[in-house]
């Protein structure tokens, strides 16, 4: 037995996280593409049932009042709240993460003010972040200026309403500074507009402390929602009565069933809801959410940079020198929950990963991505993993 499955035994035997992996749905294969979707937990089948069956078969339109369907949004924001360093009251679920980012970026170009016409987006951003920030720039009369992290801070000055920024790149895994990024936006008197789809559930975001104005978010990844779960809107408490969403719906009326024609935002967050709530997916979600319960989001980070460290350590013992290139940061300070090597033949190496039972997943033009759930995801995965690699490649 080599050293490095001896290792992980060890390391596994020794994890105060390992004893949640029981309440995921997993089989033999070695899961690594939480960071895309994440795993079935166990509680969620017999809760949609529950709401298929009972809530809407019997109960049906007294389910809004009786089952809590009318609260959902905000009570199940205030589950995710103490995930991504928020207080309760400030985060509402629903809509698509798109539909999410674009009220919040019309909305912080909205309460920048006058003479602020320039939105900043991050340039490596995910495609559809870039493709919602156009369009609100081309809607709100802003010139968009897309730039690296990086290079934001020497970029910022009198004319920026607004900034989007992804906490962690999806495709590298490199994570971004947020506490300094959004203290340079908050210097230059702009608002900034957090993505953090790859980071929450994986890592400490730290809302709250660090001032972050607008934040959005995805339930499907980390979270463990399912396929097409409801997103989140973030809204700083501060700034909620200024919150002007380019969305006005009668879900977010101060009295939805007045029916009145002329709009009046609800107080709070809730201004950020819009239309029915997605029921069904968004109590799988609150089902999902109840394996969080007693769980240290610091020691899941802790679990998820020994998991990548392992990784990247047992990739370098079993495969060829220079056969992969690894384009997720070392340094702990700039590295999410995922590692990504580059690979000349990634496709093709990753189509046989899965045929022999490692699951990551395929970025064009030659990345493998492998995502750590430190949930459910064990030391013995990563050996395995990455020894599998070494076959597959060799």
């Amino acid at each position: 037995m080599s050293e490095l499955i001896v290792r992980a035994e060890k390391l596994d035997a020794a994890d105060e996280l390992a004893a949640l992996r029981a309440q995921f749905v997993l089989d033999d294969v070695v899961y690594l593409d939480g960071n895309s979707l994440g795993a079935l937990p166990a509680a969620v089948p017999g809760r949609v049932e529950d709401v298929v069956r009972r809530q809407w078969g019997a109960l049906r339109i007294r389910s809004w009042d009786e089952s809590g369907w009318w609260t959902a949004p905000e009570r199940i924001g205030d589950l995710i709240a103490p995930l991504v360093g928020a207080a309760a009251g400030q985060i509402v679920v629903g809509d698509s993460t798109s539909v999410n980012v674009f009220k919040a970026l019309v909305a912080a170009v909205r309460m920048a003010g006058p003479g602020r016409d320039e939105i900043v987006v991050d340039a490596t951003t995910f495609p559809t972040d870039g493709y919602i920030a156009e369009s609100a720039a081309r809607m709100t009369g802003c010139t968009l200026r897309p730039v690296t992290p990086a290079e934001v801070p020497g970029v910022l000055g009198e004319r920026t309403a607004a900034v989007l920024l992804n906490h962690v790149d999806y495709r590298t895994g490199r994570l971004h500074d947020l506490p300094a990024l959004t203290a340079a936006v908050h210097a230059a008197g702009a608002v900034v507009v957090w993505d953090l789809c790859h980071s929450a559930g994986a890592l400490p975001v730290g809302l709250d402390e660090h001032g972050v104005d607008l934040a959005v978010g995805c339930t499907y990844k980390y979270l463990n929602g399912g396929p097409g779960s409801p997103a989140y809107l973030y809204v700083r408490s501060g700034l909620q009565d200024r919150f002007d969403s380019p969305l006005p719906g009668w879900n977010s009326h101060a009295e939805p069933f007045g029916m009145r024609p002329d709009y009046e935002a609800a107080p709070g967050a809730l201004r950020g809801r819009v239309g029915t709530p997605d029921i069904l997916s968004m109590l799988a979600l609150e089902a999902a959410l109840e394996v969080w319960d007693g769980v240290s989001i610091e020691a899941v980070r802790a679990k998820s940079l020994a998991l990548t460290d392992f990784f990247l350590e047992c990739v370098a013992a079993y495969l060829p020198l220079g056969r992969v290139e690894s384009v997720t940061p070392a340094a702990h300070e700039e590295r999410g929950s995922q590692v990504a090597l580059r690979c000349d033949d990634a496709g093709d190496v990753m189509k046989r990963l899965i045929e022999r039972g490692v699951v990551g997943d395929f970025r064009s033009p030659d990345v493998l991505r492998f995502g750590f759930t430190p949930l459910y995801v064990g030391f013995a995965d990563v050996e395995r993993a990455a020894r599998v690699l070494g076959e597959v490649v060799a």
